[in-house]
């Protein structure tokens, strides 16, 4: 095939046809090219080659090194006169604002562009003027001309902002597809420069069938290292920096490598068009297996349709979608690829990933590499959530008038003897309800006004009229900007600067929260074509929209970014627990008592590494809701996610929710058609399972979970006498070991010019937060019901408890307000704080000095309720030794009576004003006063209404200024965002395996060590090694924020690795964040003994129990061992999330022989240790290990497939991934 040298008409006639590559470089989603052919005989180049994001460089020499790996495959370069027409693009957001893809036009940006003119010449037939300045599209004027001299604007082409009318009207895409290319003239005879001509159009190259020998030559690795820089424009064209991705109900862009044409995907001939909507196109699985596929668990046959669609026979091979079908006999024995439709993240877990990817580019380039290849692959979402703190916690909202009439403002009920007094006045600082809502702050503080969220006016459901944001959002919202805007201006600039990023701002509302109300589809439509919504993120609790029938989990954060730079998940073809439920649960018991139930029987169940799924009758009774509770505790009990498969429920739930009538219908179809759809009513349908639970939800009672782990489940009837048994038991996991003499101590303290008795059990942190219960309406308004009916009785819970209600979104706000309820809860103390995780990872404003002085002066069991998800000890307050989790109308109830050491059953809340006792079953709400209110307030225009005004972004945000360059501009000041050290030692090869030797143990630790354990979230301590350092950096412990929020400083997060107060090392024998270094037997902070080992040249180990690495998922628990110079870890069990960290960053993960651990082998964790790894690392080898007392013992390397020792091999995921760039 002839290349065309510029300049003139001579050829040069290629050893290898240029032509056979052309469905390679059409696979958009990795390779990102589409090769073109002119329009006329009588041009003089044979192809164009379309790029993107080429900017400033020479294109001539990129088009040079493209041929060379793609035509000789041999590492020898063409001469450098030697090329192809090439039409190069640079900047995506030229036409983000126009309905017009970069598919549809490219803008040519060459300087030597003799090639093209001929060619434009004879195909001209349209052209548009445009202006260099931003201009509305309206002003364009198409008109007509029989003639154009062709020629371009020059390299600085990208800073000017084109226009394009008419969406290219005239361009309908033909059989083969029809792609638009567009030359700009600049005129060069005096007129104004802002006058510039664009033109003409081409058809798409027919789709050869690929050449099996070249791919082989060639390798698909090259060709991603080679062609990731360009693409098919509209498969880049980025959203508003300053707004969050189109609604998820909107067409999305095309991706070729969705192309039902592609003729090397060899399941072609399963593509079939809806009976109804011969537009919508799909693969239909259903007929691949017959009864193979008919046994298939729902969630399975989501596995299968992605490698169905994503085979290509490199990453996806035709024997992996076969393994899939024949699931019965090859779970557990077979690995398989997954490709998720899109990525999730969130601020804590997510700017690690957008660090690495920006010095990603800085070693990229450092290494003679380009840095503009580095993109994700996949569509991600980063959502601002987890850097919220509560500075600021101060009610603003009016009292309630007396729903019986007359003055609310009465005398306050009594309390039983054993309750401390209630708090002094009806509502903190505020007085009854004067005038209309919007005429201030009645409290006397003067210039602060109120309202609930940003942009969302609420109605007063007393006085029906608007009513401005809530001081404690406001403030709280405006310290987050100004504490975090440093993270904050990189998160935009990789919102920027990465294609396919989307930033949703702070305020906005927590990841899962917006996973599941707003960037969910449950089906993809991409060009009318249909397949499952899926999902990774980086964070456990993904797992939440299985409950709406969507494929995810949560994986690592550095096997995250492996799938946004176009890698699938690799997992072993899980074994699936079917779990059956059945009957229907009683009025008290909320969803997260059918959780904690479910969590329980499924842990003792052993479901760890497993997929649960669930069916029966009893499926139907519980809402999309309940579901996505119950979907959200997953990882709480070691499964890998626990799936509900789409039924009329679903369905209901999205008409519910404002989804479209055409695309419902058409998602309806295409499910059924792929047999994705549950019918309740067929029993003959439901697939067979590796093993079957069932749980009777009808013998599900109320129950709580404490005091220091999620799965020990407490009934309430039972929890007096457990907390009473946990004082009595030694310290553990349930005990305290109080002396018996001291387990009635009462500690007076004085408060607020009151007096109050503290005693073990005591209340003092209540938080309704997390998304564990906030997408459910059910269990938020009966919160609300439950504080009304307690307001209405005069009970009220006392001013030192640190109550809050923190929503997942602006629709939890929103339905409790126009619901009426949430002036009750402000008047309990539970006043909105903000949206974002705060109270759940540890970011609360601290306890009142007196209340803590009380606690520890009596050595009390101090207590936290919270409707979250994880309870481990020290989370909420290093002074709080035993927390509970809880439905919301629980966490009310028990702020009311502060106390946990409270039999409901026999004991009252309090005494009403006739003197009467109110019990819980007095103020509890009925399941059809849930149902009445959840109807009438939850309904699809608050959806819909959240998510326009979602659509509109955040005003700080969006005036917020960030980096515009191409590499982040790092701050060697900075504090918050630095360059890891992570690719220093990076090079272009990797080196062979290099054994371990003499190491010492860093730490010697037991089971069920945490991520808490590891890598704290919370609130950085002014005595640790992190501290220090920001105190030497002149921070005040004001400005020292959180470990989370910090998780872009590398030098933060290594010095606050094992600084949880809690962990416990057996060579202190006490919780402390210490260890001891050898030989010299010193007491030292875990970083400065790992640095003084670094000194010495001696690499380090950690031994640990079972379950290591348990909890959150957060790769800076891989990272910073890391870089505190730790080489492997020997544990008895591992969490898989935690395990896949590990290997992602180079640390080895080894197990103990089944039977054997540390203390059965006798090992003092003084000893070293060596091990030497072989070149040809298996998954499950076994290695021995030597000590220098001369004992061996052998470890299982616990790699799961060839994917993680091949990771591993490379020193990491991060250095496996750069290499592809080189």
């Amino acid at each position: 095939m002839a290349f065309v040298h510029y300049g003139s008409e001579e050829c040069i006639k290629s050893e290898l046809d240029l032509f056979q590559i052309a469905p390679a470089l059409r696979k958009a989603s990795t390779l990102r090219c589409r090769l073109y052919q002119p329009f006329t005989e009588s041009a003089p180049i044979d192809f164009f080659i379309a790029g993107n994001g080429i900017d400033d460089m020479d294109l001539n020499n990129t088009l040079l090194y493209l041929c060379c790996k793609i035509v000789k495959g041999d590492g020898t370069e063409l001469a450098k006169d030697t090329a192809v027409g090439l039409v190069n693009y640079p900047v995506a957001s030229i036409f983000s604002q126009l309905d017009v893809t970069l598919g549809d036009c490219l803008i040519s940006q060459s300087n030597n562009c003799y090639p093209y003119r001929a060619f434009l010449e004879s195909v001209l037939n349209y052209r548009a003027r445009f202006t260099t300045e931003p201009m509305n599209p309206t002003m364009l004027t198409p008109f007509r001309s029989n003639n154009m001299q062709a020629q371009t604007l020059g390299q600085n082409t990208h800073k000017a902002a084109a226009a394009v009318t008419s969406k290219l009207g005239a361009l309908k895409p033909s059989k083969q597809g029809t792609q638009g290319i567009i030359s700009f003239r600049q005129p060069n005879n005096g007129v104004a420069a802002h006058s510039h001509e664009i033109s003409a159009v081409f058809p798409l190259l027919p789709r050869p069938k690929v050449s099996r020998e070249l791919c082989q030559l060639i390798g698909r690795a090259e060709l991603i290292s080679s062609l990731a820089m360009f693409g098919d424009g509209s498969a880049h064209t980025a959203p508003s920096p300053s707004l969050p991705r189109p609604p998820p109900h909107v067409e999305l862009i095309w991706s070729p490598a969705m192309d039902p044409a592609r003729p090397e995907c060899p399941f072609q001939y399963l593509i079939e068009t809806l009976n109804d909507n011969p537009e919508k196109k799909f693969y239909n699985i259903a007929k691949l297996g017959g009864t193979k596929y008919d046994i298939l668990p729902y969630s399975i046959r989501v596995l299968l349709e992605t490698a169905v669609r994503n085979c290509d026979g490199f990453l996806v091979k035709k024997e992996d979608a076969m393994n899939i079908l024949d699931w019965k006999t090859k779970q557990n024995n077979v690995e398989v690829p997954f490709y998720p439709a899109r990525v999730l993240l969130q601020d804590f877990t997510g700017i690690p990933a957008m660090v690495d990817f920006a010095a990603m580019r800085e070693a990229v380039k450092n290494l003679g590499g380009d840095p503009m290849k580095v993109h994700p692959a996949c569509p991600t979402d980063l959502t601002v959530d987890h850097s919220l703190q509560i500075d600021f916690s101060k009610c603003a909202i009016q009292n309630a008038p007396n729903p019986g009439g007359g003055d609310l403002q009465r005398p306050l009920a009594k309390v039983s003897p054993h309750k401390a007094q209630p708090r002094k006045v009806p509502c903190r600082g505020q007085t009854g309800c004067k005038g209309p809502c919007d005429a201030g702050d009645s409290s006397g503080n003067s210039g602060k006004f109120s309202a609930q969220i940003e942009n969302t006016p609420i109605l007063c459901p007393f006085h029906l009229q608007p009513v401005p944001e809530p001081e404690t959002v406001l403030k709280n919202q405006e310290v987050e900007f100004g504490r975090n805007r440093e993270r904050l201006q990189f998160f935009k600039w990789g919102s920027k600067v990465f294609r396919n990023v989307a930033v949703i701002p702070p305020g906005t509302g927590m990841a899962h929260q917006m996973n599941l109300e707003y960037l969910s589809r449950v089906v993809f439509e991409v060009k009318d074509f249909l397949y499952p919504d899926s999902v990774v993120g980086t964070d456990s609790h993904t797992t939440m929209v299985n409950g709406l029938g969507i494929l995810g989990w949560g994986v690592g954060g550095i096997e995250t970014e492996a799938v946004m730079l176009g890698m699938p998940v690799a997992l072993t073809l899980p074994e699936v627990v079917g779990c059956e439920l059945t009957g229907l649960a009683s009025p008290l018991a909320t969803s997260i008592d059918v959780v904690l139930s479910i969590t329980k029987q499924l842990r003792q169940a052993g479901v760890a590494g497993k997929f649960v799924e669930f069916f029966g009758t009893g499926v139907s009774q519980l809402s999309v809701a309940d579901r996505t509770t119950i979907a959200n505790m997953c990882p709480e009990y070691g499964a890998i996610l626990s799936f509900f498969p789409v039924d009329n429920v679903t369905l209901k739930h999205l008409k519910h929710t404002g989804f479209d009538k055409a695309k419902l219908e058409s998602m309806e179809a295409y499910l059924k058609a792929v047999k994705l759809f549950r019918n309740d009513q067929i029993s003959s349908e439901e697939p067979e399972y590796t093993q079957i639970i069932q749980i009777d939800l009808s013998s599900i009672t109320p129950y709580v979970s404490g005091p220091k782990r999620p799965q020990d489940r407490v009934a309430i009837t039972n929890m007096k006498s457990d907390f009473q048994a946990c004082l009595n038991e030694k310290i553990g996991f349930k005990g305290f070991q109080i002396a018996t003499e001291k387990q009635n101590d009462i500690v007076p303290v004085e408060y607020e010019g009151n007096e109050y008795r503290l005693s073990h059990g005591s209340v003092v942190i209540a938080a309704v937060i997390s998304c564990t219960n906030n997408c459910n309406p059910s269990v938020m308004l009966a919160a609300g019901l439950l504080a009304r009916k307690a307001i209405e009785a005069g009970l009220m819970v006392k001013p030192y408890i640190r109550t809050s209600l923190s929503p997942g979104s602006g629709m939890v706000t929103h339905y409790l307000s126009s619901s009426g309820v949430l002036p009750y809860l402000s008047k309990l103390g539970f006043e909105v704080v903000g949206y974002g995780c705060s109270t759940c990872v540890g970011n609360t404003a601290p306890l009142p000095e007196a209340i803590r002085n009380a606690i520890k002066q009596g050595d009390l069991v101090a207590c936290g309720v919270l409707s979250g998800n994880k309870n481990f000890e020290g989370r909420l307050c290093d002074c709080v030794r035993a927390n509970y989790l809880a439905s919301p109308p629980l966490v009310v109830a028990y702020a009311i009576a502060g106390t946990v050491n409270i039999d409901f059953q026999t004991e009252p809340l309090g005494i009403d004003l006739n003197g009467k006792n109110i019990y819980l079953r007095d103020v509890w709400p009925t399941r059809e006063e849930l149902q009445q209110v959840e109807e009438e307030y939850v309904i699809s225009s608050m959806f819909k209404e959240l998510k326009e005004k979602m659509e509109k972004g955040n005003k700080r945000w969006n005036f917020l200024e960030a980096p515009e360059s191409v590499l982040f501009p790092w701050d060697l000041k900075s504090t918050y965002i630095r360059c890891p050290s992570f690719f220093d030692k990076l090079a272009k090869e990797p080196v062979s395996l290099q054994p371990i030797e003499n190491a010492h143990v860093l730490l010697y630790l037991g089971d069920s060590v945490t991520t808490d354990h590891i890598s704290p979230a919370g609130s950085i301590a002014r005595n640790s090694a992190a501290a220090k350092y920001l105190t030497n950096k002149g921070l005040t412990p004001r400005e020292f924020n959180s470990y989370g929020a910090r998780r872009g400083n590398d030098a933060v997060m290594t010095r606050g690795t094992f600084a949880n107060i809690k962990l416990l090392n057996k060579f202190i024998g006490k919780p402390a964040p210490k260890t001891v270094h050898f030989p010299s037997g010193q007491t030292l902070d875990v970083f400065e003994a790992a640095e003084l080992y670094q000194k010495e040249g001696i690499p380090l180990i950690i031994l640990a129990g079972k379950k290591y690495g348990l909890g959150s998922s957060r790769d800076w628990t891989a990272k910073g061992p890391f870089l505190l110079g730790v080489k492997a870890v020997i544990a008895e069990s591992y969490e898989k999330i935690h395990k896949g960290h590990l290997i992602g960053i180079g640390i080895a993960p080894l197990q103990f022989l089944p039977g054997e651990n540390a203390n059965v082998l006798g090992l003092t964790g003084k000893e070293q240790f060596s091990v030497s790894f072989p070149q040809e690392l298996f998954p499950g080898i076994t290695l021995d290990i030597k000590t220098n007392t001369g004992k061996v013992f052998s470890v299982i390397a616990s790699f799961e497939n060839d994917v993680e020792t091949t990771i591993y091999k490379h020193g990491g995921i991060l250095n496996y991934v750069a290499r592809r760039f080189l």
